[in-house]
């Protein structure tokens, strides 16, 4: 590709906060609860990118095709992959098509097609890079460049909403979105695109959730299975630390953890702190734990965080296969 921003490319990425910012200087759009991507077209080329850069066009083929019939023949957008099913998002059907076979792929995209939502432009249809202007310019050239391309509000490429008031913010983190937003995000309107960085975004999920690294995991005590997901988070240093469990599981799930845990025991598990030993209530199996290699990433549910960890036992939300377990840091739960 000969566009002005190369493939792959980091995408920016918000800090975690427990509140909307308020002020001018901020623009306020929905956090939609899907897979971030990045979609690059230079003339009949197209590539999709997911935030930890991986390839996604053998999962979301209709995606590509969207894209390459789009009059624009080249841009680079920044946005999020959801999939609507009778009417709402479901983040389930986009974990089924993280799959290996492409006979499964082309079954699910006929069922349901995916949407790219977009929400800025990075390179527009001249072949000039705008991430170096600042965000109210950007989302003035991206309203014409969805007017002009893509205006067909449920189309298979359409533009997020955005506002520059704090009330109607406040209204779609309080369920205004209609149970199809994972919150909010506030970016700073004179700020350039920052790629890789994180400061001059801000999000504010409608729960406090947070993506971890599986480094280890332990058997139940009684019935076989696996008791309880390790989880870790990375600090500055590139060291993993054990910050909590997950034990949040039916019955019926808990024998086929195993096939997606088991082949990755033998990995070097928590290189920080690393969880504890047996206690009273143990037994010899349940105290034992098995390392892994770093993975897989699921995101849970918490409450308290005390000391760098969570205070409780956390509830699984789900797998995270979009997201890179390096990305899984800290400062989430700082």
């Amino acid at each position: 590709m000969t566009l002005p921003i190369e493939y792959p490319y980091e995408p920016m990425e918000a800090e975690s906060a427990d509140e909307l910012p308020g002020g001018a200087e901020w623009q306020y759009e929905p956090k939609w609860d899907g897979f971030r991507c990045l979609a690059f077209r230079d003339g009949d080329r197209v590539r999709i990118q997911s935030k930890a850069g991986k390839p996604l066009e053998r999962y979301f083929p209709d995606v590509v095709e969207t894209l390459a019939g789009l009059g624009a023949r080249r841009f680079v957008l920044d946005g999020e992959i959801v999939i609507p099913v009778d009417g709402r998002l479901s983040f389930d059907e986009l974990l089924l098509r993280v799959h290996p076979a492409a006979s499964r792929v082309r079954t699910l995209v006929a069922a349901h097609r995916a949407r790219l939502v977009v929400f800025d432009l990075l390179a527009d249809e001249r072949g000039r890079s705008l991430a170096g202007l600042p965000l109210e310019e950007r989302r003035t050239r991206l309203e014409a460049f969805a007017a002009r391309y893509f205006p067909r509000g449920d189309g298979g490429v359409v533009l997020s909403e955005a506002t520059r008031r704090l009330a109607t913010a406040r209204r779609w983190l309080s369920g205004g979105g209609g149970g199809d937003l994972d919150g909010v995000v506030a970016k700073r309107l004179d700020l350039p695109y920052r790629s890789g960085e994180r400061d001059g975004m801000l999000k504010v999920k409608r729960q406090r959730t947070a993506d971890c690294v599986v480094g280890g995991f332990r058997y139940a005590s009684k019935g076989g299975g696996i008791g309880s997901l390790l989880l870790g988070l990375y600090d500055q240093a590139g060291q993993l630390h054990h910050v909590g469990f997950c034990s949040s599981f039916r019955a019926s799930e808990r024998t086929g953890l195993a096939a997606r845990l088991e082949p990755l025991r033998g990995g070097p598990g928590f290189t920080g702190r690393a969880p504890g030993g047996p206690s009273r209530w143990s037994t010899e199996r349940s105290a034992q734990w098995e390392p892994l290699a770093p993975k897989l990433v699921v995101e849970v549910g918490y409450d308290h965080v005390s000391g760098g960890r969570f205070r409780h036992g956390t509830r699984f939300l789900r797998w995270r296969p979009d997201k890179a377990p390096r990305r899984c840091t800290m400062e989430q739960i700082a």
